[in-house]
């Protein structure tokens, strides 16, 4: 790929996290042969399953990593580490077998036996799961396994220039824990020769020249002596991190702001052991509706396979890439406005293809998607009306509205159709309430009702629109809103809506004179 340095001034983040390892790149050692590939890193802990954060993390990444290459013409590679050395901790409340799991806690998760009984091990189970994740959604990635790197020395290295540097990594550590953590902590966790557990204990001795960790079971008073390399120990997870940085020469990695003071520590050790922290990125955490700090424990959250339920992937990321260093709300109602953000962007691509546009990093590029000329709000509206229960019923009213357009023509028009049936049969049809209109309401309604029967039945939406703004006008609303929020209310029976001309227009002007004549024969409510 040939470089574009005039991206660096494009006003996007990934663009501008992009230069930034491109910088560092230019004021680091040059490779001895070749060029040098930029490694861009995300990281992974087995124990549970893959979430909406995994999928955030590694395509905010993934677009960082292209913008990269753009704007340099040098390679890079994503790395998506799995921390599956890790000793289980608790078990998991979404697994099955979970006695036999209980008889394994503290051991490496490759060490369990898989409770669903398809994989070595449940370390190698839920890393098929990852890779399996990260394949549907088409990621370009190298699976790593701490547990592969460990036992393969691919760390051996780092792990004796740490233990040169043991007390020096032990001052970065000590001030941040409480006094019984602080009285055993080593950034080394042994792996007990006799149990196979990840113990937590003080080293009486670190011998690197000798290759060897000495340490006492707490519970057998027993003195053992440990290898630090080849898989004999690991290093405890914050030491852990900045190991992988040192090691393998991390360019680039993101975190969430929960981790600030780890990305510290973390690059703190890095120096002492003698490398540079990469770049990183802090991005700020999921709040539910209530504004609440999402807790997998709580199940407070969406799941990503909720999300795909009712929505194209296309866009999550456009809901993952907007302002990821602000909160952001993450619950049912952001769905329809992240598909129409999207939907916009998608529309913009094809006359304006840069790195401004979200749609540009979503597709990495372009796209020959033509999209939908129906917004999907609009169709959830459609939905709601006919009362729709299969997504051909929509087909009929769009084929009228946009003639030549088909499934085969419009696949992501036809996507959003099947995912409109969906959404409105779980959360608009069970919240749908209509109501009365009111004296002033009525009048307007009326008005309009007359308006309706004296146009074309091939009315355009804008047009359409237009007639609404003149017959709110000529009523006493305190503003146009309130009379908008009238035709959705009363009309719809929802709280809002996407622009009502072009509901018309997609709905036909006789069926709307049905609705309203409908509304009109309940009984009217207090002014």
């Amino acid at each position: 790929m040939n470089a574009d340095p005039s991206l660096r001034s494009v006003k996007a983040w990934p663009f501008e996290e992009a230069a930034k390892v491109a910088d560092r790149l230019a004021a680091g050692p040059k490779p001895a042969q070749g060029e040098k590939v930029a490694l861009f890193e995300t990281g992974y802990g087995p124990s549970g399953l893959p979430h909406i954060g995994t999928f955030g993390e590694v395509a905010r990444t993934t677009w960082v990593r292209r913008a990269f290459e753009r704007m340099t013409g040098l390679p890079a590679r994503l790395i998506a580490f799995s921390d599956d050395m890790d000793g289980l901790r608790k078990v998991p409340d979404n697994v099955p077998n979970k006695d036999m799991l209980a008889q394994h806690l503290g051991r490496p998760l490759t060490a369990i036996p898989d409770p669903f009984g398809t994989h070595p091990s449940f370390g190698a189970h839920n890393n098929a799961r990852l890779q399996a994740f990260l394949d549907a959604f088409g990621f370009e990635y190298d699976f790593a396994s701490s547990t592969d790197y460990y036992r393969g020395g691919r760390f051996d290295a780092a792990l004796l220039r740490m233990a040169e540097r043991h007390e020096e990594v032990r001052k970065v550590i000590l001030p941040t824990l409480g006094p019984e953590r602080r009285a055993t902590y080593s950034p080394f966790l042994p792996i007990h020769p006799e149990t196979g557990v990840v113990m937590q204990v003080p080293m009486e001795e670190v011998r690197p020249g000798d290759d060897l960790l000495v340490w006492l079971d707490p519970e057998t008073g027993k003195r053992h002596g440990t290898r630090i390399t080849g898989g004999g120990c690991k290093a405890q997870w914050k030491a852990d991190w900045a190991l992988r940085w040192y090691a393998l020469g991390v360019d680039y990695e993101m975190s969430g702001k929960d981790l600030i003071d780890s990305v510290k520590l973390s690059g703190a050790i890095c120096r002492i052991l003698g490398g540079a922290p990469p770049v990183g990125f802090t991005y700020e955490l999921f709040l539910d509706e209530q504004g609440q700090k999402i807790s997998k424990s709580k199940g407070n959250g969406l799941t990503i396979e909720e999300w795909l339920r009712y929505a194209p992937p296309e866009s999550l990321g456009q809901f993952m890439y907007q302002a990821p260093q602000r909160a952001k709300r993450l619950f049912f109602d952001v769905i329809p406005r992240a598909v129409d953000e999207y939907l916009g962007n998608l529309e913009k691509l094809k006359a304006q293809p840069e790195g401004t546009n979200p749609a540009f990093h979503i597709h990495n590029g372009s796209s020959n998607d033509p999209g939908s000329p129906i917004s999907f709000a609009m169709l959830l509206n459609l939905a709601s009306v006919v009362n729709a229960d299969d997504a051909a019923i929509l087909w009929g009213f769009i084929r009228r509205y946009a003639p030549g357009v088909t499934p085969e023509s419009h696949p992501m028009l036809a996507r959003l159709a099947e995912y409109a049936v969906s959404y409105y049969r779980d959360f608009v049809a069970p919240a749908k309430t209509f109501r009365a209109p009111t004296e002033v309401e009525r009048a307007a309604l009326e008005d309009l009702l007359h308006v309706l029967r004296s146009l074309p039945e091939d009315s355009d939406a804008e047009a359409i629109q237009n007639l609404l703004y003149e017959v709110g006008k000529r009523h006493p609303f305190a503003n146009l809103r309130d009379w908008f929020g009238c035709l959705y209310q009363v009309l719809l029976g929802q709280q809002e809506g996407p622009r009502f001309g072009g509901f018309v227009a997609l709905y036909g002007i006789p069926g709307t004179i049905g609705l309203i004549e409908t509304a009109l024969a309940r009984e009217a409510s207090a002014a």
